[in-house]
């Protein structure tokens, strides 16, 4: 199954069960998170420390 597949599914069984108002606030927050992790990483703004060397990939000839 794909992935936008799987997101239609998800979004179609949220709308016609919604969450309760807890849940849906948990659900945004960390929605909210992901993305900003994803902003600072991408500006660049992560201390060097915490950045992560990508292993070469090895391919098999």
């Amino acid at each position: 199954m794909g992935p936008l597949l799987r997101l239609t599914i998800f979004l179609s069984r949220l709308v016609r069960n919604p969450p309760s108002r807890r849940k849906a606030t948990v659900m945004l927050v960390a929605l909210l998170l992901a993305i900003g992790l994803v902003v600072v990483e991408k500006m660049g703004a992560w201390p060097e420390s915490w950045k992560v060397d990508r292993a070469p990939i090895m391919r098999m000839h």
